[in-house]
């Protein structure tokens, strides 16, 4: 466990090491279409909900930067199962198209799980199909959940000690509390994980004990200082909307105990969109001849 004395946290800035990452990609992307590849990305955004535009455009302006194309489609909230699913057929058989995303939520009434299933597991770029994830499960390659291999991308680049610690993750949701603990305990990270959540008794007792904390419950404020051993890495995943704005689920005092903190915004956000980007060109490097 780390040291006994009160730290001010060291922040682990996921936007500058998303500025990082994508320096790299550019360069990986450039030697690609020296030898005539092409990496495309593509979204599927159905309906006009604000955020997700937002996120779309997000992705789109980071592979433009990076070299990447982009490849956009669009359906009004009224479009059917068969209308989405058809899409996805499209992009599934588009050469241009190297990996893509369908944004989430889709509106009521569109069966989201359908949709991800029908998505070409070697265009996945969210790393969340079923055969990605049972891959990830056995130990074979494949394309990595974005945010928790964001999570151990900072984690590495900031020198956070990940070989035998105790870490300790809040929450159990697919896309980021699951696939967390089977990478923080793969043999190239060596990590002991215990998976909370709300309902977990005693929380604040593993959160004392763990050299790692991950807070990606959703539940405001959850992780507290007097929870927090000194030193330890707290990283923030929770998102709360609230009237006051959004909320994390990391109270702001842990800075002032913890030796590493990944805030919210600005800590492990920019990484989901740095992996997705990775996972991206991988494809590519993977289907270059």
């Amino acid at each position: 466990m780390a040291g006994s004395e009160p730290v001010t946290a060291t922040i682990l800035d996921g936007k500058a090491t998303l500025a990082a990452v994508k320096a790299g990609l550019k360069e990986r992307v450039a030697a690609l279409q020296e030898r005539g590849v092409a990496p495309g990305l593509g979204t599927v955004l159905v309906g006009d909900d604000p955020g997700s535009a937002a996120y779309v455009r997000g992705k789109h302006r980071d592979s433009t930067e990076v070299g990447i194309a982009s490849i956009q489609r669009e359906l009004p909230a009224t479009a059917s199962q068969a209308d989405v699913e058809a899409v996805v057929a499209e992009l599934n058989a588009d050469p241009a198209c190297t990996g893509y995303l369908v944004q989430l939520p889709l509106p009521a009434g569109l069966s989201a799980y359908r949709v991800l299933e029908r998505v070409d597991p070697a265009k996945d770029v969210d790393g969340l199909h079923p055969v990605n994830l049972g891959r990830l499960v056995l130990g074979q390659p494949g394309p990595l959940p974005c945010t928790p291999n964001g999570i151990v991308e900072l984690l590495r680049r900031y020198g956070v000690p990940i070989e035998g610690a105790y870490a300790v993750v809040v929450g159990r949701g697919i896309t980021v509390g699951r696939p967390l603990g089977l990478l923080l305990t793969r043999r190239s990270e060596n990590a002991t994980v215990t998976l909370c959540h709300t309902r977990t008794r005693n929380l604040a007792e593993h959160l004392r004990r763990a050299d790692i904390i991950v807070a990606a419950a959703g539940s405001p404020g959850l992780v507290r200082p007097e929870d927090v051993a000194p030193g330890a890495a707290v990283l923030d995943v929770g998102i709360t909307r609230t009237e006051a704005g959004l909320v994390g689920g990391v109270d702001p005092g842990v800075r002032e105990v913890a030796g590493y903190v990944a805030p919210m915004p600005g800590g492990v956000g920019p990484m989901t969109r740095a992996m997705l980007l990775t996972n991206l060109v991988e494809a590519a490097e993977a289907a270059a001849p």
